[in-house]
């Protein structure tokens, strides 16, 4: 609310400086205001009283739209890219699919599964889904599984979601652990070996 719009009998005034002025009638603020050529502006209509701001009300909108028209160029619009598997689909074939979905999941896409039961594959289904499954594995380092496996009708779809960055590191750090704990303990197996002719003859 601006100018005449505000009802409040008094008010919380800042000037255009960004100073506190205090609590004042609403008259006065509003004659504070027009001798600067200015508007009245409730920043805060729930505080007791209201917190107005005197400034150029104008000028502040244009500078708001202007903010979020840059935040929205910098917010990433995330596409739903469709890859299409068949229940048989060759290893080759479903690692070059693999691929694509890692392209799209590296791009901050989301990649819906797609599949599609004809005639007598309805009896099928199980192995399509583990198909999906296979192919999900695939690209377990930068996706994960948003959306399980559903059959509707004669289609069965999934959809996988690009892992965060930090979700990454984390899985990274698990798995160095591992590997780390591998590597301890076959040092430890080879320190209790004996070695062969290590006995002494009498």
């Amino acid at each position: 609310m601006i100018n005449e719009q505000i009802r409040a009998k008094e008010v919380r005034l800042i000037d255009s400086e960004g100073n506190q002025l205090g609590v004042m009638g609403i008259q006065e603020a509003r004659a504070m205001a027009d001798e600067l050529n200015l508007d009245l502006v409730n920043i805060s209509p729930s505080a007791a009283p209201p917190v107005c701001k005197i400034m150029d009300y104008g000028k502040f909108r244009y500078e708001q739209q202007k903010k979020e028209k840059e935040a929205r160029k910098k917010q990433k619009v995330v596409e739903v890219k469709e890859i299409r598997l068949g229940i048989f689909t060759e290893e080759h074939d479903l690692a070059t699919k693999a691929n694509n979905a890692l392209k799209f999941l590296t791009a901050g896409d989301k990649v819906k599964i797609s599949m599609r039961f004809r005639g007598r594959e309805m009896g099928y289904v199980s192995k399509g889904r583990e198909t999906m499954l296979r192919f999900c594995t695939m690209v377990e380092d930068m996706g994960t599984i948003e959306k399980n496996p559903i059959l509707e009708g004669r289609n069965m779809s999934m959809v996988l979601a690009p892992k965060s960055e930090k979700d990454r590191e984390k899985e990274q750090k698990e798995k160095d652990k591992i590997e780390q704990g591998k590597d301890a303990n076959q040092n430890g197996e080879k320190q209790n070996e004996i070695p062969s002719g290590s006995d002494e003859k009498i």
